[in-house]
């Protein structure tokens, strides 16, 4: 892929870009968790676990680092058992 010479480069993703919920549902499910954009509204509405937002202009943007922090939270430690209880934390020693 080439770019014209005064056309800027595209830059890398940062963990500071802002993104809307539908490209958030995107970056999430990624990431191995998948939730519709208006599960991501519910979640904020009703105050539910749900990632941090920042609002513009009355419209939410979510930063990719606080949805990439919130997505590793939302995952268990690996288990062989239901009966094993469930953690997010590593194992157990």
């Amino acid at each position: 892929m080439t770019f014209p010479d005064d056309a800027p480069a595209p830059t890398p993703p940062s963990e500071d870009d802002l993104l809307t919920r539908s490209e958030a549902s995107v970056f999430l499910a990624g990431l191995g968790v998948r939730l519709k954009p208006a599960t991501l509204a519910r979640m904020f509405c009703v105050g539910r676990d749900g990632p941090a937002c920042v609002h513009v202009r009355r419209k939410p943007y979510y930063p990719r680092g606080e949805l990439a922090a919130w997505a590793r939270r939302q995952r268990s430690r690996l288990r062989r058992s239901a009966r094993e209880p469930w953690s997010t934390e590593g194992p157990s020693t």
